[in-house]
C-alpha cells in the first residue's frame, strides 16, 4: 500500500517541524508536501544527493521547504 504525499513529506521532516505540520489543518499540510515535490523536482543539487542518498535529498527538501513556508 503506498503512502500519500503528506505521510511522506511528514517522514521526511525533522521531529520539531513533524510536530508543527502534524498540528496544521490538512489543506495546509497537502500545500506544505505539493511544495515538497516541487523544491526536490526542480533542485538539481538534490538530484545528485537523491542518487546517493534519496532519504537524505528528502529531508534536505523538506527542511527548505520548512525554513520557507513556516518561517522556523
Amino acid at each position: 500500500m503506498p503512502i500519500d504525499t503528506v505521510e511522506r513529506f511528514l517522514a521526511a521532516l525533522d521531529p520539531h517541524h513533524r510536530e508543527h505540520v502534524q498540528g496544521l489543518p490538512r489543506e495546509e499540510q497537502e500545500r506544505l508536501a505539493e511544495a515538497w515535490e516541487t523544491e526536490l523536482r526542480q533542485d538539481t543539487d538534490l538530484d545528485t544527493l537523491s542518487e546517493l542518498s534519496p532519504a537524505a535529498a528528502e529531508s534536505e527538501a523538506a527542511a527548505r521547504v520548512a525554513k520557507k513556508l513556516l518561517g522556523k
